[in-house]
């Protein structure tokens, strides 16, 4: 069965409509309307074999922040919503994902628990007018509201672009192993619990 949703969100600052299918190789259509996370978000939704249909109306002519930080609410709840009963799933997924001079590793877990840590190389630079900020708002944002445990450290890295398609294709490889079904208990929720909250 396909496991897909579809999320609408309207503010005074943003207007989202996004829908996700999971374990798709299509590929998306991503219009947030800040050219550079529209690339980082290509690399999560290829590496993570996501289907994304996004298109973002924001005040970016105020800042990218407004649309960036909703995307990553619209992004998670869409994705808790598509995962259902979370019934098969690995439920834990990790990937050390290398891009040239840099390297990050992602761990995560769909516990229905949301936490968010990163740490490593400091991301407060700009990438032609790209808050690097932006992305520690997106992922703090996207953990709450999937309601995943999800860390994330930079080992390494000197050129930012690097560092950060580094961190969105390990995302998209963990977030995959994770939610990619278990076929040996293809029934049965990953929990001694009997359920994932």
């Amino acid at each position: 069965m396909e496991r897909k949703s579809e999320i609408k969100r309207k503010t005074t600052e943003t207007d989202i409509t996004l829908r996700v299918i999971l374990d798709s190789t299509q590929e998306s259509a991503i219009d947030s309307g800040v050219p550079f996370f529209d690339h980082m978000l290509m690399l999560l939704s290829k590496h993570g074999h996501l289907y994304l249909d996004l298109v973002c109306i924001g005040d970016t002519m105020v800042d990218d922040h407004h649309s960036v930080e909703d995307i990553g609410i619209c992004l998670g709840r869409a994705f808790k919503k598509a995962l259902g009963d979370k019934a098969g799933i690995v439920r834990f997924g990790d990937a050390s994902i290398p891009m040239d001079d840099a390297l990050t590793m992602v761990a995560l877990d769909l516990s229905g628990r949301s936490f968010f840590h990163l740490e490593g190389v400091d991301l407060r630079g700009s990438i032609k007018g790209y808050s690097e900020e932006l992305t520690i708002e997106f992922l703090r944002s996207f953990a709450f509201n999937a309601e995943l445990n999800l860390h994330v450290k930079i080992f390494y890295g000197e050129n930012r672009h690097h560092i950060h398609e580094s961190i969105f294709k390990a995302l998209g490889v963990a977030l995959y192993r994770a939610f990619s079904i278990d076929k040996k208990r293809a029934d049965e929720i990953p929990s001694t619990k009997g359920t994932i909250v």
